[in-house]
């Protein structure tokens, strides 16, 4: 015969008592929302960080300061013999058109001057000193080659008077100008578009002005060869700075 265990008095109770609700780990804390620090210094060169605008904006200083220092006949012949007028270029191409890179036009206190440091800087960071100094090189050379053939071309077709032949030419604006156009394709849109619509219409005001419209074109000729350098420089970007 079968025996059954007896049933343990009050099971049938226990079996109706509600489940206690498992306790639930409390939540994590909120983080903070993490605020970009800003690094003002940044903008500025550093012989580690930007070699290639540290060191011109070094040699431009002490070119301004001869500049500013020298007497005016000395400071003169440097102007003209760096400069890239049309008899130059003809001469010795090679040679005015690095030394002509060499000054400031207006000296220090230019906007090209601050325009220089905060753009090439900024360039710079981006896409390494190598390839910086190859986009303000190229807006260098192909804006002067751009303005200055015109005018030779003008003179042998009695255009123009031969004295053009010999107008002095130098300073780093159409360099500045490429390297600025160029940045804007590596920025945000949101600061893409105003630096692009600021510089050119900075540009446009200066040509409309017609105190010098060579140099005015030769400016925005530079412009557009920095924005058309944006295929390339954004892949060097992103690649990393690497040479």
């Amino acid at each position: 015969m079968e025996r059954i265990a007896p049933k343990t008095v009050g099971a049938d109770l226990l079996d109706g008592v509600p489940r206690q609700r498992s306790v639930l780990p409390a939540p994590p804390p909120a983080r903070p929302l993490a605020v970009p620090r800003v690094r003002p210094w940044l903008l500025l060169p550093t012989p580690a960080g930007t070699p290639f605008t540290f060191g011109y904006a070094a040699l431009l200083a002490v070119t301004s300061l001869i500049a500013a220092q020298a007497p005016p006949s000395l400071v003169y012949a440097l102007y003209q013999g760096s400069s890239t007028d049309v008899a130059h270029l003809v001469r010795s191409p090679a040679v005015v058109l690095l030394t002509s890179a060499l000054w400031i036009a207006g000296g220090l206190v230019s906007p090209y001057a601050l325009a220089f440091v905060l753009v090439l800087t900024a360039l710079e960071r981006r896409i390494g000193g190598a390839r910086a100094a190859c986009v303000f090189l190229a807006g260098h050379v192909l804006a002067t080659l751009a303005t200055e053939v015109p005018v030779g071309l003008a003179v042998l077709a009695g255009q123009l008077p031969g004295t053009s032949l010999h107008r002095l030419d130098y300073g780093i604006s159409f360099g500045v100008a490429a390297s600025t156009g160029a940045l804007a394709g590596l920025l945000r849109p949101w600061l893409r578009w105003p630096l692009l619509a600021g510089t050119a219409g900075l540009l446009l005001n200066d040509l409309l002005a017609y105190t010098d419209p060579m140099t005015n074109w030769g400016h925005l000729i530079a412009l557009t060869i920095g924005v058309s350098t944006w295929p390339v420089i954004r892949r060097w970007a992103a690649v990393g700075t690497a040479p």
